[in-house]
């Protein structure tokens, strides 16, 4: 199926050494983004990710480009910026657990996208649009034309996942945030919210309650992300459940679980998968991602998948 992701590629260096990212003198280059992760995530389960974004004419945005060609994601959406360069970020090694990042966005290539920009996109022949709480954060226009993608979407009769993945230093304040996005959920047919990031977004403590929250916003499906506990998913007029974390034999980097998640419970529910088999996969996928250092390149392929579905943990 053709999926679009809207969403802001970077340039990602990530240390090879120990330490604060101020003194850390080697680094490997690579490519990062949480709708980047999501699109080749599915790519590698063989559907066929679109990126909607827009590049500097620069080496990192050729960079990009070219890993959109390695990995398979059509980028016939792509927009080239004429001045604004492609946005960066560092991360810093750590033996396990969340590493440091420093971003470098701010007046990016993709920052400067528009409503006008995504008035201009052939969207015939698209099956799915995902969105995240990262893009429209990083300018009012961004903001603008993610509400016009996602309007667009909702009058074609795309089905529209949202994942908030919440980034509060992008916006201006808390309130903002929290409002944004929760209308960005509700005019979502699927929400994939993380348990603190619905705690904050819906006042609500339980997985069980910030689920019936965004039903009562619109939402069709909510898959409710909990850690070690794993997932509970609710249909609005349907079936509601846990599907348990999936054994992982180490933790090296929980950077990308998320996207992992996400990629897993799209590509089920594009494929015409119940929200319980969805919430499965999206498990297992998240399990693999925090087993690997990059942000993507630890994403399997459906062969791979089913190997560890088999075995039982990563």
């Amino acid at each position: 199926m053709k999926i679009i992701l809207l969403g802001e590629p970077m340039g990602l260096f990530m240390a090879e050494e120990a330490g604060p990212l101020s003194q850390v003198q080697s680094f490997a280059a690579s490519t990062a983004g949480a709708e980047y992760n999501v699109a080749v995530g599915l790519a590698r389960l063989g559907h066929s990710p679109l990126y909607c974004t827009r590049l500097g004419k620069d080496p990192m945005g050729q960079k990009i480009r070219e890993g959109f060609q390695a990995n398979g994601i059509d980028s016939s959406l792509v927009m080239e910026a004429e001045e604004e360069l492609t946005g960066l970020m560092l991360k810093g090694f750590t033996p396990g657990g969340d590493p440091d990042i420093a971003y470098y966005r701010r007046g990016s290539a993709a920052a400067g996208i528009t409503p006008q920009d995504i008035d201009r996109l052939n969207l015939e022949g698209c099956g799915w649009l995902h969105v995240t709480g990262i893009f429209p954060a990083i300018s009012p226009s961004a903001l603008a034309a993610t509400r016009r993608l996602v309007c667009r979407a909702k009058e074609m009769g795309i089905p529209i996942s949202f994942d908030p993945n919440l980034r509060p230093q992008l916006w201006a304040s808390q309130e903002e945030m929290v409002s944004v996005l929760n209308e960005l959920a509700g005019a979502a047919n699927t929400v994939l919210p993380g348990i603190g990031e619905g705690k904050l977004l819906t006042g609500q403590e339980a997985p069980e309650e910030i689920a019936r929250f965004y039903h009562e916003l619109g939402a069709e499906n909510v898959v409710v992300k909990v850690g070690e506990k794993g997932a509970y998913y609710r249909e609005k007029t349907g079936s509601a459940g846990w599907s348990p974390a999936f054994p992982v034999s180490q933790v090296v980097d929980t950077v990308g679980a998320g996207d992992g998640f996400a990629a897993g419970v799209v590509s089920a529910l594009a494929e015409g998968l119940g929200l319980d088999q969805a919430a499965f996969r999206g498990n297992v996928i998240g399990a693999i991602q925090v087993s690997s250092k990059s942000d993507n390149e630890g994403l399997p392929t459906r062969d791979e998948l089913e190997k560890i579905i088999a075995a039982g943990r990563v």
